[in-house]
């Protein structure tokens, strides 16, 4: 019996672990002292010597059996059966003469000593003997494994000399843990045999070993030139749905962005500090959920902010902004959305692209100190100084457009792409195919470096020889799964992946769980962006998001109002509303000669007339014809997007269908100037005109 070390929290002494085993010392002292306690109580008793040998014997032979029984070795049998006889011999001398004698207690003192030396040798005997049975277990398990390997080398050395016409010497074959195949470390033969031979017959050494289909033999490159690296896949993880992971633990730029699985079942990152990406799936592919997976590591990042331009009603950024809004759009507390601006109509996303490239150039010198400090030119990206990730859905084929509105759209994309890559703004742009017109632009092919072609099994418009160059041996047969593509980054070699699956009610998990990580735009990038950036979540501004009767990029109803009313009189013919049907025309004239005839309102200048002025009050924007060419000229106004217009242009476009002079124009917009509807911009003959929406 021994004693705890561990002190008693209560009573403050030592306590008993009567659970714990004898030791040799604990053993031996056990057996002594009850020994002499047997053979003192049989004497003062009189009992019968011939008890305490039976009960000996029977000690003996029980520790015997369980011996056996726990396959112990037969040096600990003897010592365990020797002690039980030992005991009871002494026991029995020990009654007959008496325990008390000095002769009694040494041979006693003595018994104790030889017991536990005893056992004390062998529990080290048994303890070398498990261990040397544990080893040889190993060493039996390596010698089948290497057999193994061996084999695997043996035959795929003569696979690859079959089929590629290389001899290969095979350093090491290493297992995947996950069980899904192997990885083969070769040497290649002298000559100047480089990885590159063996990796353009990937499908042919795949088809020669029989490999399930979605799984392949492809060849990279080794520790040095003169190696290479033949990951084979035996089981087919393509066509598992894999869910994204329930992890939505904190993630950061500089450590990559997980975006799918290889075949080994390893992850597979983005690092996006200084890389663009393009990401191309068609149809049915399951790029949508490539997006959302996307956007999900994006959420989970510490130091970034994503933007989303999505200019098919903003589909791919909704289910992340929505979690964090009622059904009146005001913000839940405690909830933030996924993303941090989205663009679903044309003119959202021209204002937040020159924003985009305001923020950059004010980064430029407001964090020259900065930059100074850490002895580097790029800007330091961390949580207070978070990078912008800009998010295109379908961009590629916005910089491939030759509609008018989408090249404005597209100068800037390539603009930020071109300028902004030191002050964190980078680009994930989405495409339908990898064809020359995605892929061909210089700009894209140079700077989005991080690929990813989701196949689905679709041939046409999936061009992978010119999506990732120089990689040979890259079919659509191999990934005919949704979700399942090839993927390469600067950092791993172009391969198989799989993306996740992400589904509408883990989005929202995400978008709760990742709410305090999200950072907040550091204040010169806020100065820079402007009150654009400032109101994007106004819920007049995202009403769009919950009034299904509005269009993306409309304003609710209350702006609208708010925005065509003013002050004093209200003007209801200045509001963004149609003409006055044909029937209403004799009452607003007859409404208007009354005005004249109490006011003195002066006359409506002809065409050809500029518009003198009148001494009473002027309102000649009821007139039904005058309010139409207004609205018109504001339409052109805000159609000239952020770099605006002057007069003479929309005279112009006036001149066809309302005659409207140059100075009613210039009346006009130095009205909308005064109000707050229109910026003016420049003097002189450069002056300008820009819609309040964009500044």
């Amino acid at each position: 019996m021994t004693t705890n070390t561990t002190t008693n929290k209560q009573t403050g002494g030592p306590v008993w672990d009567w659970a714990a085993g004898h030791g040799p010392v604990t053993g031996a002292l056990s057996a002594t002292t009850g020994a002499f306690a047997l053979a003192t109580t049989g004497a003062a008793t009189s009992m019968p010597p011939g008890w305490v040998l039976a009960a000996g014997a029977a000690g003996a032979i029980g520790h015997t059996i369980s011996s056996l029984r726990d396959r112990l070795s037969a040096r600990t049998i003897t010592m365990r059966s020797a002690s039980w006889l030992v005991g009871a011999g002494w026991t029995t001398w020990a009654m007959t003469t008496g325990p008390l004698t000095w002769a009694a207690l040494g041979s006693l003192a003595v018994i104790g000593v030889g017991i536990g030396t005893t056992a004390h040798s062998t529990l080290l005997h048994e303890e070398a003997r498990e261990l040397e049975a544990l080893a040889a277990a190993e060493r039996q398990v390596a010698a089948e494994l290497s057999a193994g390997r061996r084999a695997i080398a043996a035959e795929w050395v003569d696979r690859v000399q079959r089929v590629c016409g290389i001899t290969l010497r095979v350093l090491a074959v290493e297992m995947w843990p996950t069980g899904t195949g192997f990885t083969i470390d070769a040497e290649l033969p002298p000559g100047g045999t480089t990885y590159g031979r063996i990796a353009q017959e990937s499908a042919k050494l795949s088809a020669d070993a029989r490999l399930p289909h979605g799984c392949t033999a492809t060849a990279g490159p080794g520790i040095d030139q003169g190696r290479v690296l033949i990951d084979v896949t035996t089981k087919n993880v393509l066509e598992q749905e894999v869910f994204y992971p329930s992890d939505y633990s904190r993630l950061s730029i500089h450590t990559g962005i997980p975006w799918g699985l290889r075949t080994n079942a390893d992850e597979i990152k983005a690092y996006l500090r200084e890389q663009c990406a393009l990401v191309v799936g068609p149809t049915g592919s399951g790029k949508t959920n490539m997006v959302h997976t996307i956007l999900a590591g994006f959420a989970r990042a510490e130091d970034v902010l994503t933007w989303v331009i999505d200019l098919n009603a903003g589909s791919a950024g909704l289910a992340w902004a929505r979690p964090a809004f009622d059904t009146h759009g005001h913000p839940v507390d405690g909830i933030a959305p996924g993303i941090d601006w989205l663009a679903a109509s044309h003119q959202e996303a021209l204002v937040m692209l020159n924003a985009a490239v305001r923020i950059a150039k004010h980064r430029k010198t407001a964090y020259q100190d900065l930059m100074a400090q850490a002895n580097t030119d790029l800007l330091p990206i961390s949580a207070q100084i978070p990078q912008i990730m800009l998010v295109v859905d379908e961009g590629a084929e916005i910089l491939s457009s030759n509609d008018r509105e989408l090249k404005k759209l597209a100068a800037l994309i390539l603009e930020v792409i071109r300028i902004v890559r030191a002050m964190g703004i980078r680009t994930v742009l989405t495409a339908l195919g990898a064809t020359s017109s995605v892929v061909g632009n210089l700009m894209i092919r140079r700077e989005a470096k991080v690929r990813v072609a989701l196949t689905g099994g679709e041939k046409e418009g999936m061009d992978l020889g010119k999506q990732f160059p120089g990689s040979r041996g890259l079919k659509p047969e191999q990934a005919p799964y949704k979700g399942s593509g090839f993927m390469g980054t600067p950092e791993s070699e172009v391969g198989l992946f799989k993306s996740w699956r992400i589904l509408p009610n883990q989005i929202r998990d995400i978008v709760t769980a990742t709410s305090s990580l999200h950072p907040v735009l550091d204040k010169p990038s806020i100065k820079a962006a402007g009150g654009a950036y400032a109101d994007r979540w106004n819920p007049e501004r995202t009403a769009w998001m919950r009034d299904h009767t509005l269009t993306p990029g409309t304003a609710g109803p209350a702006a609208q109002s708010s925005a065509n009313s003013g002050g004093g009189l209200n003007l209801s013919a200045l509001r963004d509303q149609p003409a006055p049907a044909a029937d209403e025309d004799a009452a607003v004239r007859a409404f208007m000669e009354q005005i004249d005839q109490q006011f003195g309102t002066a006359p409506e200048p002809s065409k050809d007339s500029e518009r003198p002025a009148a001494s009473g009050l002027n309102l000649s924007a009821l007139r039904p014809e005058n309010n139409a060419a207004r609205q018109a000229a504001l339409r052109i106004l805000k159609d000239a997007g952020p770099e605006g217009t002057g007069a003479s242009a929309i005279a112009r476009g006036l001149a066809d269908e309302h005659g409207t002079s140059r100075q009613t124009v210039v009346g006009w917009l130095k009205e909308w100037a005064e109000e707050g509807e229109a910026v003016r911009v420049g003097e002189g003959t450069k002056t300008r005109y820009v819609h309040r929406r964009y500044t």
